[in-house]
């Protein structure tokens, strides 16, 4: 990867395009560090210091610590996130979308411009509900008369424009950077909590009142088995199955067309990380909402049945780690079904008189094609399961806390770097390609 990204600074245009990019997560960072106005910096901190196993805490862990600060970039570029995972789904079951989808780059420019405004409606829900988490919390400094009224308008106002400013800081980058903008701003984001994740991994590792190092083993296990896993995911991101596709020969004209060999890919790890994103929502989704109304499984005022709810179904609790491992494996299948068709494969590739060897077109391609999907699926599944589940069972079982979401940002870091140095590496070949004269 190193030798990569030496070899593109090399190149005139793409190292302008590396330090424009550069400059945009700069501009990222510096929004990060912008505190909104009217909020009590040290309440909004001290609120979501409790908050790690909710959705706010997840929230938190994406947005580079933005959130827990209450600065301009609060809510980062989840918005887009949510309003992308929408539209998925949506493309699936609206057929004005799904034609959509299928009309090139055209299509895909208006599926993007309406999954802008829908980033923008939730950018606003977003704020408003974090707003008035905010003010239940006594992190709001005014909150009556028209003093409140301008402190809402403010908070609400700067939340939604760093969303809003954060997607054309990543449409920038597409344009005139390196990679998906959105993916490196995320990247961006996570990188920079990653050394305030290690300093406390490593204050753990301290001497004990009665004169002892504590974790002086397990800690320095759990980050060797921590660059293992990241070498691992990085297999398992490239790994793939190929199956291969003959094209028959047909005559058109004087010239013969057709009769070259190719295959189909179909990746282990092809849902990415949105699995794990689904089953964190869902499973974070109870402590959130119970985290609202000021119940947090501490608190002896609470009503008996959320507290005993809240200690079974948080991360120190095995329950939740079965249940979080099996929701896992069901969201993948359920992604990688409205995402992949065998029968549509099966019917393009008739249309292209292409054929899979042994079997015949239609139906028995379709089939073989769904018997392939589905091991490969199953495989990812373990996979993506296996790595998030990871970090809350080691803590578990050592009770050393820290990098709780290390399976869910690995897999993102690991998945942008190679997206990226994928792009460095075709704009490279793209120009030191030798032409048809040469």
């Amino acid at each position: 990867m190193f030798q990569v990204v030496r070899n593109a600074w090399k190149v005139d245009e793409l190292r302008k395009k590396i330090l424009y990019t550069g400059l945009i997560i700069l501009v990222f960072r510096i929004g990060c560090a912008i505190f909104v106005p009217f909020l009590d910096t040290n309440a909004v901190q001290g609120m979501l210091s409790g908050s790690e196993n909710t959705l706010l805490g997840f929230m938190n862990t994406m947005t580079g610590g933005a959130l827990g600060n209450g600065t301009l970039f609060a809510l980062s570029i989840m918005p887009f996130i949510n309003a992308s995972i929408i539209m998925q789904l949506l493309t699936v079951a609206i057929p004005v979308l799904e034609r959509l989808s299928k009309e090139g780059d055209e299509g895909r420019k208006k599926i993007n411009k309406i999954t802008k405004f829908l980033a923008l409606g939730i950018g606003v829900f977003q704020a408003v509900a974090f707003y008035i988490t905010l003010r239940n919390n006594r992190a709001v400094m005014y909150t009556e008369g028209f003093e409140g009224f301008l402190a809402m308008v403010t908070i609400v106002g700067c939340f939604t424009a760093g969303a809003s400013l954060i997607i054309w800081l990543g449409d920038q980058i597409n344009e005139k950077g390196i990679g998906n903008g959105i993916s490196i701003i995320l990247f961006a984001g996570i990188v920079s909590r990653l050394p305030l994740d290690i300093y406390d991994l490593i204050m753990q590792m301290r001497v004990t009142d009665s004169g002892g190092v504590q974790n002086y083993v397990l800690i320095p296990v759990y980050l060797a088995i921590y660059v293992a896993m990241i070498g691992f995911v990085v297999l398992m991101t490239n790994a793939e199955r190929r199956i291969p596709v003959q094209y028959a020969k047909r005559v058109v004209g004087r010239k013969m067309y057709g009769g070259q060999s190719s295959h189909i890919p179909i990746k282990v790890a092809m849902a990415g990380v949105m699995p794990i994103i689904f089953a964190m929502s869902v499973m974070s989704l109870p402590q959130t909402v119970l985290f609202f109304f000021g119940i947090d499984g501490t608190n002896p005022e609470s009503p008996a049945f959320w507290n005993n709810f809240l200690r079974y179904f948080n991360q120190g609790s095995w329950i939740y780690a079965v249940v979080y491992f099996f929701m896992i494996i069901g969201f993948n299948y359920f992604y990688i079904s409205i995402q992949y068709n065998p029968i549509e494969i099966a019917n393009n590739l008739k249309k292209n008189n292409g054929a899979i060897p042994g079997y015949r077109p239609g139906k028995p391609t379709s089939d073989f094609i769904y018997n392939s999907l589905s091991k490969i699926t199953l495989i990812g599944a373990m996979f993506l399961a296996f790595i998030a589940i990871f970090p809350i069972v080691f803590s578990n079982v050592t009770n050393i806390h820290g990098m709780a979401m290390g399976g869910t940002t690995m897999l993102i870091l690991v998945g942008v770097s190679l997206e990226t140095v994928r792009s460095l590496e075709g704009q490279m070949m793209m120009r030191h390609h030798k032409g048809f004269l040469e």
